[in-house]
């Protein structure tokens, strides 16, 4: 399947530059995503982060190289881009639970984490409602904070910015004059190393000051229904469609921001109703 095969393509390219510098926008050319959406495929299908991931691989085999005598600890470290000692003998042990400098002796007992294949494994367990909807370009209005490029920085910087934002939140309602009819998280992580990430509406109103406006552009949404408690509803229905949908689905990623859509009700209740929108193509 073409999609698997990006995906492994990128990974074939990480796995002969474990030992020199990784050009991460190179990762995600590979897999014909930006380097947001790739590094959240990544982190959703392997269950953790790319970075986690990278550790693992050059941990695993820098003990290999220790554990064969011919190199010193140095030279290894700076084989895996480690340019303090302090810094790889704290990486070493938090994979294999000894120093660098025990991996030589006798019985030394090593973790090796082997290279991860991308393969498509067809649940269906549970089914995901959604539809296909084009739109034509909208105008947002709201509040906006740039995010890190780094994907796990970026999960745990939204919510702090949901939750410093509540107060300022009920003064974007009057504000709002078209569809969709909710608060918007709104993550233009589409190309690129920039990602701004908006509270907002949809409305033609002046921004107010203090505010952002942002133009989404016209595309195809994968539009899915999210029903239960915030946020682990919305989190568990993101890495479905991430692993379960997109890969068989016929569609792609477009050029176009990810989307949540917060309706009014009670987030903390088992029906409270959002809606995820994925900007899609077909794949060609």
């Amino acid at each position: 399947m073409e999609w698997l095969d990006r995906m492994n393509d990128a990974l074939d390219y990480l796995e002969a530059q474990l030992e020199g510098e990784i050009d991460f926008l190179q990762m995600a050319k590979r897999s014909a995503s930006s380097l947001f959406h790739f590094q959240r495929m990544f982190t959703y299908i392997a269950g953790i982060p790319l970075g986690e991931y990278i550790r693992r691989r050059r941990m695993t085999l820098a003990a290999m190289d220790l554990a064969s005598g011919r190199e010193k600890v140095l030279e290894v470290a700076l084989k895996y881009g480690y340019d303090s000692p302090t810094a790889f003998n704290r990486a070493f042990q938090s994979v294999h639970g000894i120093p660098p400098s025990m991996a030589r002796a006798a019985g030394a007992k090593l973790t090796a984490f082997p290279r991860i294949t991308f393969t498509l494994s067809v649940k269906g367990e549970k089914a995901m409602d959604y539809r296909i909807e084009k739109r034509e370009s909208f105008r947002i209005v709201g509040l906006k904070t740039k995010l890190p490029t780094d994907v796990e920085q970026s999960f745990q910087q939204v919510p702090v910015f949901w939750q410093q934002s509540a107060p300022r939140v009920p003064a974007l309602l009057p504000l709002m004059d078209g569809e969709p009819t909710g608060v918007m998280g709104v993550s233009t992580c589409m190309s690129g190393e920039d990602v701004d990430y908006y509270i907002a509406v949809t409305s033609s109103k002046a921004a107010p000051e203090g505010m952002a406006e942002y133009q989404v552009p016209a595309a195809t949404w994968a539009i899915f229904d999210c029903v239960g408690a915030m946020p682990e509803a919305i989190q568990t229905l993101q890495k479905r469609i991430i692993t379960e949908w997109l890969p068989s689905s016929g569609y792609e990623y477009a050029n176009a921001p990810d989307i949540e859509v917060y309706y009014a009700g009670d987030q903390y209740s088992p029906d409270y109703h959002c809606e995820v929108w994925l900007p899609i193509t077909q794949k060609q």
